[in-house]
């Protein structure tokens, strides 16, 4: 199996997993994001792999108003994760996740209070908004980390015992596989 569709298959994996039952913002969506820009070389490839994984599963739960934000979030995440190509730490790693959890928070919120009328337009609706997403911000900490832990140490794993390098797909690479 060639790395591209090792990592790709990894990613897809992932995203259907938002498929089965989970609490709310329980998803790998962060950890994909940062996984893809941080295995594949090619900025487009690792920008397109997620989106279209997340756009199939989208496509079966159901679309929302807050896509546009979601996956705009999602493309930072993937930009982010090409900081991680070169060094792949465990600190890096997580404190990438942790900002892109927190993030995530505070756009999605935003994008929720102002593109809806579950609350007042008023800086106290604002503020009720992100009280109530505080459970949510929980379980985006917590599958960012460990969907992150899953990606990144099952990619450790096979990256030697498979390819006997590092598993990050070059363009060069990718070519010669056709």
């Amino acid at each position: 199996m060639n790395k591209l569709l090792f990592v790709s298959l990894m990613i897809f994996v992932a995203a259907m997993s938002r498929l089965i039952p989970h609490p709310g913002n329980f998803t790998p969506v962060m950890a994909i994001a940062l996984f893809s820009g941080a295995s594949i070389l090619s900025k487009r490839d690792s920008l397109l792999i997620p989106f279209f994984a997340m756009l199939i599963s989208d496509a079966i739960i159901g679309f929302h108003s807050t896509m546009p934000v979601v996956y705009a979030c999602m493309a930072l995440f993937t930009i982010l994760g090409w900081y991680l190509q070169k060094d792949k730490s465990i600190p890096k790693t997580i404190g990438l996740g942790l900002f892109g959890a927190v993030f995530f928070f505070v756009v999605t919120n935003f994008a929720v209070w102002a593109g809806s009328s579950m609350y007042e337009k008023s800086l106290a609706g604002l503020i009720e908004c992100y009280v109530l997403a505080i459970p949510f911000f929980y379980n985006t900490v917590a599958s960012t980390l460990l969907y992150g832990i899953i990606l990144f140490g099952l990619a450790k794993v096979f990256e030697k015992s498979q390819f006997g390098e590092p598993l990050t797909v070059k363009v060069s690479e990718r070519k010669a596989d056709r």
